[in-house]
């Protein structure tokens, strides 16, 4: 059965949700704290949210850093998959936990520059909007929950190499 049968797509635009959607915790988890409720550009919306939240832990070791993503992926796989089901949408827009926890892999290098998690949010949302190969092959074949976390922590990843780079061969030259 595919995702279209499965979750047929409402006749109602993504933006409007039921009355009172947002007051079930695992939704307004899902939608990153409302983030995802924003009419325009709700990835962005929910990777800028994601920033504050990282300031809240950035500060762990490396392994409790790590092991928290971790954690938030796998509650992620759940609370959107739950709420994807909730909707009957696969991936409506407004579902940003994976944003979230994109964003906080692309903050993995531990920028302490404003600089950094600026550089980060503008590489993670560059792989997360255009979505190169394997980002488009995983989006389009991994189901529910999966599908939608596992496209934001590709781009997450991918942004970790190119972040590298800006931080050892362009910063030194900027600043």
């Amino acid at each position: 059965m595919s995702q279209e049968e499965q979750w047929p797509e409402p006749d109602l635009p993504q933006a409007i949700l039921p009355p009172g959607f947002l007051k079930n915790p695992v939704h307004l988890l899902a939608f990153g704290f409302g983030s995802g409720a924003a009419p325009r550009a709700p990835g962005t919306w929910g990777s800028l949210a994601a920033i504050p939240l990282w300031y809240g832990f950035a500060w762990l070791p490396p392994i409790a850093y790590w092991a928290v993503v971790a954690l938030a992926f796998v509650l992620g796989v759940w609370l959107c998959g739950k709420t994807a089901a909730d909707l009957k949408v696969h991936d409506h827009g407004g579902i940003v936990w994976d944003e979230f926890v994109g964003m906080w892999i692309a903050l993995g290098l531990f920028p302490d520059q404003i600089y950094g998690v600026l550089s980060a949010f503008l590489v993670f949302r560059f792989f997360d909007v255009l979505k190169p190969w394997p980002i488009d092959w995983l989006d389009e074949r991994l189901p529910g929950g999966l599908g939608i976390m596992v496209d934001d922590v590709v781009a997450g990843v991918m942004a970790l190499p190119c972040l590298f780079a800006i931080d050892i061969w362009l910063m030194p030259y900027v600043l």
